[in-house]
């Protein structure tokens, strides 16, 4: 998954009608249309737009002929592999008609155009667990820990053993755990405390 790293804008003329599209990262629904209502131009013929957030989304035509702009740029925001997005495209009408299929490649192609343009990141999802073993199995714990992407931030010996705390990619936490499985014969103990995103 990807996101903005920053907010964006293209302008296209095509047919003499101008468009411009404009885009940026949005935490929430509602930082979506706080931001759609400040840059919608009350004077543009057209003010269409999508958002996505998580498995969420929503789009709108604003008074074109139905799919033919909110529906593209959701796909533009899709194809892109982008969340927690918003995208406005703006036209001001130039006096020649583009027919369904022309607005269709006009709105999407603005959006998927203005959203490769603008600066984004991945976000790699990662963990942080608590690992609990008994004294006989501290080497152990400490050789799974070296030999997996984890990285430790705390550790506290208790009355029964060692419990340490790391960090490491949540793609990588079933492995680790299978590894802790078989190393202690299962008497290990493993807990996701959080889950984050990072880039």
């Amino acid at each position: 998954m990807k996101k903005l790293s920053q907010s964006g804008c293209l302008e296209e003329i095509i047919k003499r009608s101008r468009f411009i599209a404009q885009v940026a990262p949005v935490q929430d629904q509602a930082a979506a249309e706080a931001w759609m209502s400040e840059i919608r131009d009350p004077d543009a013929t057209h003010n269409c737009w999508a958002w996505k957030i998580g498995e969420r989304h929503r789009y709108s035509d604003d008074g074109e002929p139905g799919g033919t702009a909110g529906r593209p740029i959701f796909t533009a925001i899709d194809r892109s592999e982008l969340d927690h997005v918003a995208v406005v495209v703006t036209r001001f009408f130039g006096g020649i008609k583009l027919g369904a299929g022309g607005l269709v490649r006009a709105y999407g192609g603005a959006a998927a155009r203005c959203l490769k343009e603008t600066p984004q990141y991945t976000v790699v999802p990662h963990s942080r667990l608590a690992i609990e073993v008994p004294f006989s199995d501290t080497g152990t714990l400490y050789n799974i820990i070296d030999h997996s992407e984890a990285q430790r931030l705390e550790e506290a010996y208790g009355q029964s053993g060692l419990r340490v705390v790391v960090r490491l990619p949540t793609s990588e936490v079933d492995h680790l755990a299978d590894s802790l499985r078989e190393a202690t014969a299962a008497r290990g103990n493993l807990e996701v405390l959080e889950e984050t995103e990072d880039s």
